[in-house]
């Protein structure tokens, strides 16, 4: 987006975002300029230093039990340094069965010495600079790879429908089964309270395993687990009950919801509306706000593999940015609890509108972290826009382009611009630093290779 479209947005909607800025925010007295480097106090009385947070993003660094590595203590230390206010990590899964990718982070139990030590070293160098490191705890359900296993375990027997065959037939959950996933979120919870992290998030997003329990595409039971929303929010609510149980009232306790899964039929924004309540009501102290699954990828601001299903709310005048502040927005008509956004923002003026108008109490940066690691310390020093790596990136030439037209070649090369991001994270927790010369192809053969030898039996 070019200065010309920026000036003239925001003019044509300077009345409307006058109105905004008296809207009731908790950030309405703070002058435009500072508000990034302001505190923001969570209702368990946890203090983040300042308004900007590294988004979860994969690691595929740990070891093939799951163990913490030297490698992501690097990252974490580099990115400690770069000035964010919170790191949210990539997703710890709490089942290991049941990976997002091979090289997850995995606490399913009581950790042993060895887990407790890694744990520990990881949690040091990803706080060394005084900000807050929260432990992303989740499971994959049927977004699980087919190389991790052949058939995951889900709330119902509806594969993912992507081409290729990257993802197996799932199989229901027992009710037995459910119980016990909802104790290992609560086993993990507490392993990482225990290690240092300061606080934790569930994974209710982007198609993964609670997500799916909400969303009548995946969740087709008919017995305490599915059918009406409050059937479907169960597991998640449960899970949240179980964390705030492990760690106590002081510890921060967050949940990342989708707004709308974007797909027919599907999670919408109806719905997230009543479950963002009942998380207020459970006592959670921030959710943060996204969108999408792998099938319909909002998330990452691509086209996904079926037309996106329109959603219910209003949109602001807001520079078009970020993907989700016109949720956020009529959310905080319903809710008091703090809201993070991720998704789409490079501008500092777009955060500062985001946390000015009352759609954000905190921003989620993620891709542009991949590279340069000291974003937010780059922003709060006056950067006015985050490069936007994503603009140059892809696995076809432009006069193959094309391509993208067929669903399994457009899979493919969304996965493939995400494979470049997974290795400059390589990079940085190998080598320090990024890898300037490297190519979408080059990236998705070395990933590919990586990932087979992750789960070589």
């Amino acid at each position: 987006m070019g200065t010309e479209l920026v000036a003239i947005s925001f003019e044509a909607g300077q009345l409307d975002f006058l109105i905004l800025l008296y809207a009731k925010s908790n950030n309405k007295n703070l002058p435009m300029k500072d508000i990034l480097a302001q505190p923001l106090t969570l209702p368990c009385g946890a203090v983040l230093p300042n308004r900007l947070s590294k988004a979860a993003m994969t690691e595929g660094l740990a070891l093939p039990d799951g163990l913490p590595t030297p490698e992501l203590n690097r990252l974490y230390g580099l990115w400690s340094d770069g000035g964010a206010g919170m790191l949210l990590s990539g997703n710890i899964q709490i089942d290991r069965d049941h990976l997002e990718r091979p090289g997850n982070v995995v606490v399913d139990r009581k950790p042993n010495k060895a887990m407790r030590t890694a744990l520990a070293s990881w949690a040091t160098a990803a706080t060394r600079n005084g900000n807050h490191f929260w432990a992303q705890i989740s499971h994959a359900g049927r977004q699980t790879q087919k190389i991790v296993n052949p058939n995951p375990k889900a709330p119902s027997a509806v594969k993912l429908g992507l081409p290729g065959g990257q993802f197996g037939e799932p199989v229901p959950l027992t009710k037995a089964e459910i119980k016990s996933i909802v104790r290992r979120f609560g086993v993990c919870a507490a392993a990482v309270k225990e290690a240092g992290f300061t606080g934790v998030q569930l994974h209710s997003a982007h198609g993964y395993l609670l997500s799916q329990f909400l969303s009548p595409r995946s969740n087709l039971r008919t017995d305490d687990y599915g059918g009406d929303l409050a059937n479907r929010a169960r597991a998640l609510l449960e899970s949240v009950a179980a964390v705030r149980a492990a760690v106590g009232p002081e510890f921060p306790v967050a949940v990342k919801l989708n707004s709308a899964d974007f797909q027919k039929g599907g999670f919408d924004f109806a719905d997230s509306l009543q479950v963002v309540q009942w998380l207020e009501q459970a006592g959670v102290d921030l959710i943060e706000i996204s969108g999408g699954t792998y099938e319909q990828p909002k998330l990452l601001g691509v086209v996904g593999m079926e037309e996106e299903e329109k959603q219910q709310v209003a949109e602001s005048t807001m520079i078009r940015e970020a993907y989700f502040v016109d949720f956020a927005l009529a959310m905080q008509n319903k809710v008091s609890i703090p809201l993070m956004v991720t998704g789409g923002f490079r501008q500092r003026l777009v955060m500062e509108q985001a946390l000015e108008s009352g759609s954000a109490d905190l921003i989620g940066v993620g891709r542009p972290m991949c590279v340069m690691t000291d974003a937010p310390n780059q922003l709060l020093a006056g950067l006015d826009e985050l490069p936007r790596y994503e603009n140059d990136l892809a696995l076809f030439p432009r006069w193959l382009s094309f391509l993208g037209a067929f669903k399994p070649l457009r899979a493919l090369a969304t996965f493939a611009v995400q494979y470049w991001y997974y290795e400059q994270i390589y990079a940085l927790g190998h080598r320090g630093e990024a890898d300037n010369n490297l190519t979408v192809l080059a990236a998705t053969k070395q990933i590919m290779a990586r990932e087979k030898k992750l789960t070589a039996k």
